[in-house]
């Protein structure tokens, strides 16, 4: 998180809790976001579900790597570029664009992505999900407006559609 060179989950923990906070503070790399007042057994459930999330999710070694049009992903490497150029993508930033691209063309609802991405703690989180998504599709040069690469299905989750089959 928070631009670091290793991957160390980052969760901040303050009694600002407008949605604009929570976004910022979500936009300068955090994993998590935990307001003021909580309890003990909230925060350790979220410490637990951020552990799993830097811990990835199952990769093998002979998944090849997406090139779709201005796109391409080396999953193994964790290497996004965007027309040839890099973008540093956050861990959950990765694991979400991964879970997309291997469901291309199929709705990913938002619980399964919460819950695979997040735990089960988090099936409801979706204003979470939607700031993550926001995001990914700013690094991707997506339209946030009328998205065409990661697709809205509303009140169902979302879809990816390869940059080539635009």
């Amino acid at each position: 998180g928070l631009n670091s060179p290793f991957q160390v989950p980052v969760i901040m923990l303050t009694v600002r809790g407008e949605d604009t906070d929570v976004a910022k503070g979500l936009e300068l790399g955090a994993d998590d976001y935990i307001i003021k007042p909580f309890s003990h057994i909230e925060l350790i459930a979220r410490v637990q579900a951020v552990l799993r999330r830097v811990q990835g999710l199952p990769v093998t070694s002979e998944e090849r790597p997406f090139v779709s049009g201005k796109l391409s992903v080396d999953f193994t490497s964790n290497e996004v570029r965007v027309d040839g150029k890099p973008v540093k993508l956050t861990s959950t930033e990765s694991k979400l664009l991964h879970m997309l691209i291997r469901s291309e063309g199929r709705l990913v609802s938002h619980e399964n992505l919460l819950t695979k991405v997040w735990g089960e703690t988090y099936i409801d989180a979706r204003d979470l999900l939607r700031v993550h998504i926001q995001h990914l599709r700013q690094k991707l040069g997506d339209s946030v407006v009328s998205p065409s690469i990661i697709v809205t299905e509303h009140g169902m989750g979302y879809k990816f559609v390869s940059p080539a089959n635009r």
